[in-house]
């Protein structure tokens, strides 16, 4: 072989050579890259799971908002006379005081006829929800319920921790009590 032989063989060795480092240095920019587009993927995957998090938890929220608001409207709706009503109680005390004058009279007519205006007008604020609340002699004592203005001396034991009277009638609209009835206890 002779020398131009021999530099021909050995660029071509160099040369295969160099290629041959090429394809590890290119195979290893191509893993590096691999990698690279890996952790991106998962970086966006991360950030896609984060904000399905973010919205599923604003999105409940929000329905939650829309149920207590609906809640509360129609809570607002079932008391909204509230106020009203309560200023007409006293109305619907005095006509029950009237009935019980009138009854005595002599003047049955009378009578008849406030009585018929006091059911009438019963039955509109019941249309309302108004409601009495039940109290009378003999029930247990509630505090939640009954309002005690006194107590007196039991007039048996069976009265014990009982109600011996009712001085003024409850009422509740709705759920709600507006007015406790307000009862005499015997201790």
């Amino acid at each position: 072989m002779s020398k131009k032989d021999k530099s021909e063989e050995m660029e071509e060795n160099l040369s295969n050579e160099q290629a041959v480092n090429g394809e590890e240095v290119s195979g290893a920019q191509t893993t590096s890259e691999q990698e690279q587009e890996i952790s991106n993927e998962e970086r966006l995957e991360n950030e896609l799971a984060t904000e399905k998090d973010k919205f599923l938890r604003l999105f409940a929220e929000f329905e939650n908002y829309k149920k207590r608001t609906a809640k509360e409207r129609m809570d607002l709706f079932k008391t909204a006379g509230q106020e009203i009503i309560v200023s007409l109680l006293p109305v619907m005390d005095d006509f029950e005081r009237a009935l019980k004058e009138l009854s005595k009279s002599s003047e049955k007519e009378l009578f008849t006829g406030v009585k018929l205006i006091h059911n009438k007008f019963k039955e509109t604020l019941k249309s309302k929800g108004l409601e009495e609340v039940k109290a009378k002699e003999g029930d247990s004592f509630d505090a939640e319920i009954h309002d005690a203005i006194t107590q007196i001396p039991a007039p048996n034991k069976k009265f014990i921790g009982k109600i011996i009277d009712v001085v003024e009638k409850g009422y509740r609209l709705g759920d709600k009590i507006i007015r406790h009835p307000k009862v005499v206890v015997g201790n």
